[in-house]
């Protein structure tokens, strides 16, 4: 679905990303991790053509991203941004509505199937009931399920969410993972941003590590999360353990000097 190679983002003067890699292929959940400003969310946002790479290849069913643009792009790959901005006065349907906008021409109205996508990509996140709620009465976690929800209304094949569980408490972090897990087993391609290992030790059938601009590992997340990665990448003593029924835990030792 996704594959990107070698991919490089110079921002100003400042090189973000050196050498980095991402595939994503329908039915699975790729999530990158990796610490603070290493990169991870600009190679999403490249993988997902909102940030120009300076070089690699980045294609979307064999297709250079070079070659699609607007709507034809939109409705390749759905994207969750790390900050959603909230306009005042925005209803929750008006929001999911904008989504569906790639389908919708300029000056058409919106057709039976156009409602009918809107209603099912509501009814996915679980955002039904909140339909005529203003978007800025909403908890950190409603509004993350309404932006799946505008995401969803897409259509598209392929789910970019870049940290979406950030400043979200514990229970609606698993919440929305749950969701991108659950997208994912309906045959979507689900890359996910996040800082949380254990989170995505849980839901990932595959990571991919990002460390100082570069892709160092990718892989099932324990063959790829070991402790001698965890020193080497985050610069600390610290496992990974996942148990029955997607249980996962990191151990951490937090007291001990690493320096």
């Amino acid at each position: 679905m996704l594959e990107a190679r070698g991919v490089q983002v110079t921002i100003g003067s400042k090189e973000i990303l050196h050498s980095a890699d991402l595939v994503a292929n329908a039915g699975k959940l790729v999530a990158v991790v990796g610490p603070n400003g290493a990169g991870k969310s600009t190679l999403a946002r490249a993988a997902g053509g909102l940030q120009r790479a300076s070089a690699g290849s980045i294609s979307w069913n064999g297709e250079p991203i070079e070659r699609l643009r607007g709507r034809k792009l939109a409705k390749l790959r759905a994207f969750i941004p790390q900050r959603p901005r909230v306009p005042d006065g925005v209803r929750v349907q008006d929001a999911v509505t904008i989504g569906r906008s790639p389908h919708i021409g300029p000056f058409q109205r919106e057709t039976k199937a156009d409602r009918d996508a809107i209603e099912r990509a509501m009814e996915r996140a679980g955002v039904t009931q909140y339909a005529d709620r203003l978007l800025t009465t909403l908890s950190g976690g409603e509004l993350q399920r309404v932006q799946i929800a505008v995401a969803l209304a897409q259509e598209a094949p392929a789910l970019i969410a870049d940290e979406p569980t950030s400043h979200l408490d514990l229970g609606a972090s698993a919440a929305v993972a749950r969701l991108l897990r659950d997208l994912a087993d309906d045959g979507l391609a689900v890359v996910l941003v996040v800082h949380d290992l254990a989170l995505a030790t849980a839901v990932a059938d595959e990571v991919v590590v990002v460390s100082d601009g570069r892709s160092v590992a990718a892989g099932p997340p324990l063959d790829v999360l070991t402790g001698a990665c965890l020193a080497d990448v985050w610069h600390v003593d610290a496992h990974l353990e996942a148990g029955d029924a997607g249980h996962t835990a990191l151990h951490v030792a937090w007291l001990r000097d690493h320096r």
